[in-house]
């Protein structure tokens, strides 16, 4: 039997809300103030998302559970897939000597610390995001980061912070492309209005990242070397998403950012070279890092050989994102499984869709075609020239099992707080409570796209939820349905910093483990500032001239 959901179940709407936001509460307040371990937090989270969904919204207990196995299923593969085999080709780079010397080639372009994470946490991180999204920059930006000697909160919450502005446009434009084909919009349209936000934020990001990790004083230091990388990723970003189309978008921006940064760096040095590793002013949430070391010099075949595992990842991760090649390999192996008592089951109504709409619940067992594939044969490939035989790397995997355990158990847990939500329709009853703002929707309308990263740690899923709501909110007030659907996305990439998995993703990558809270703490004044900054800018094209007339019709 269908069963649909409710999105006011007290028939008050005030307290609906509260009682919707208790799960995301409970997870939050025990990870940031409570000081629990994520898995413990997570699963608290999970289990009142049950108790919500069954006795107050009336969910039947059977959805319910298999919604919470639907989520746990999905952290494992794809999210949970990514983090095991990052950490596994990380562990075996420095195990054989090879990561020491790939810091030292990139304190070779300089030894600048800010520099440092211009390089890595933006540009590189922006690639990454751009090839592969689902949690594959954070991992590899904070692994590096912690490699040359950041303490793992700088690692952790600065890679977060600089894995925004391209969110929108990852995964090759997947939550672009996912946006406008489940909600009827125009592709191209919506990706040129989000190329009409975001590079606002991609050019104030970086500023942004550096100010957070040495202050505003030392970050004017640097300010020629913060602007050039912005501008040329922020001008690459506006042209591509408005004149080709949103699949590239991230991938030229980064290299066109990267190269502009390499090139200036080899006519301009700051008047002086920070070398702290240390967020300037939270020292004692830092946890210890490691000692720098003064870099060495390398023979250039030795610094290529450090090179060559993150070469052949980059490339794999590429190769293993565009579409036809994600096709072929579905075609090859992806078994679908419907899950039975869930698929079909669950009926969105109105006010949420326009007409209702049954839920779908497949589990696609996509192995092949997943990022954390191609990351794990980049780790084999990389092993096996670095000298490793089979049965060491076979070794080196099982202990990287054990040691990402409790992230994996984490994300699973996550995840099925997650879909639990999207299914027994708590948080449509917060979009809705988002959506009931008039005049100043479009300013809330964007935070609801943030709401819905945080919650689901997509943009793509925040989209799928609420990318609809938006179109129907924005017919009400007479606002332009583009505007709202690319608010919603370019809302959601600054809830992607706080958003549970990419926290654990960055805890996992930099082995502080059980100090996801302290994370959580540091990055989300800085999550919800710039999700505000979207929503300002959002209300400004829909109302003042001349923001107006950017405003894809």
């Amino acid at each position: 039997m269908v069963w649909q959901q409710i999105y006011n179940p007290m028939g008050n709407m005030v307290l609906s809300t509260l009682l919707a936001a208790v799960p995301v509460v409970v997870m939050l307040v025990g990870l940031a103030f409570l000081h629990m371990k994520a898995h413990i937090a997570a699963g608290l989270g999970l289990l009142s998302a049950l108790i919500v969904a069954i006795v107050i919204y009336g969910m039947p207990i059977e959805m319910a559970s298999k919604a919470a196995l639907l989520g746990g299923l999905t952290g494992l593969l794809p999210i949970g897939w990514i983090v095991l085999n990052i950490i596994f080709l990380h562990q075996l780079t420095e195990q054989n000597g090879s990561f020491k010397i790939l810091q030292d080639s990139i304190a070779g372009i300089t030894e600048d610390r800010r520099l440092q994470l211009l390089l890595i946490a933006f540009a590189f991180g922006a690639f990454f995001e751009g090839a592969a999204g689902f949690g594959t920059p954070v991992a590899v930006t904070a692994a590096i980061l912690i490699g040359l000697g950041f303490t793992p909160l700088a690692a952790s919450g600065l890679s977060l912070i600089a894995n925004t502005a391209p969110v929108a446009f990852g995964a090759l434009g997947i939550p672009i492309i996912t946006l406008a084909k489940v909600h009827g919009y125009d592709v191209m349209a919506i990706s040129a209005m989000v190329g009409r936000q975001l590079p606002f934020f991609s050019f104030l990001v970086p500023f942004w990242l550096i100010w957070a990790f040495v202050g505003r004083k030392a970050m004017w230091e640097v300010w020629p070397a913060i602007f050039v990388t912005g501008i040329s990723f922020a001008v690459s970003q506006f042209y591509v998403s408005n004149y080709i189309g949103p699949e590239l978008v991230d991938v030229i921006s980064a290299l066109v950012s990267m190269t502009a940064l390499v090139l200036f760096l080899k006519v301009w040095s700051p008047k002086t070279i920070w070398k702290s590793t240390t967020l300037k002013n939270h020292e004692a949430d830092g946890g210890d890092a490691q000692a720098p070391s003064i870099p060495q010099k390398h023979p250039r075949a030795d610094v290529i050989r450090a090179w060559l595992p993150w070469i052949i990842l980059t490339v794999l991760v590429f190769i293993w994102g565009l579409p036809e090649v994600k096709a072929y390999m579905n075609g090859i192996f992806a078994p679908k499984f419907p899950i039975e008592g869930l698929h079909n089951m669950v009926e969105k109504v109105a006010p949420a869709v326009p007409v209702p709409t049954k839920e779908a619940a497949v589990y696609v067992f996509g192995l092949l075609s997943a990022s954390g594939t191609a990351i794990l044969v980049a780790a084999i490939i990389s092993g096996l020239l670095m000298k490793y035989n089979p049965i060491s790397l076979i070794v080196n995997y099982g202990k990287t099992i054990w040691l990402v355990r409790y992230s994996l158990i984490t994300i699973c847990l996550m995840l099925g707080l997650g879909t639990v939500t999207r299914y027994s329709g708590t948080d449509t009853t917060l979009g809705l409570a988002f959506a009931a703002t008039g005049a100043l929707y479009p300013f809330f309308g964007t935070l609801m796209g943030w709401l819905g990263t945080a919650l689901t740690g997509s943009d793509t899923a925040s989209n799928v939820l609420f990318g609809g709501m938006q179109k129907v909110a924005a017919d009400q007030l007479g606002l332009s349905q583009n505007l709202m659907g690319a608010a919603n996305s370019s809302g959601g990439v600054m809830g992607k910093m706080i958003d549970a998995q990419s926290i654990v993703v960055a805890s996992t990558a930099t082995r502080w483990f059980n100090h996801e809270g302290t994370i959580l703490r540091f990055v989300f004044f800085h999550s919800i500032a710039l999700a505000c900054l979207v929503g300002i800018l959002v209300t400004l094209q829909a109302y003042v001239s001349p923001f107006t007339l950017m405003v894809v019709k």
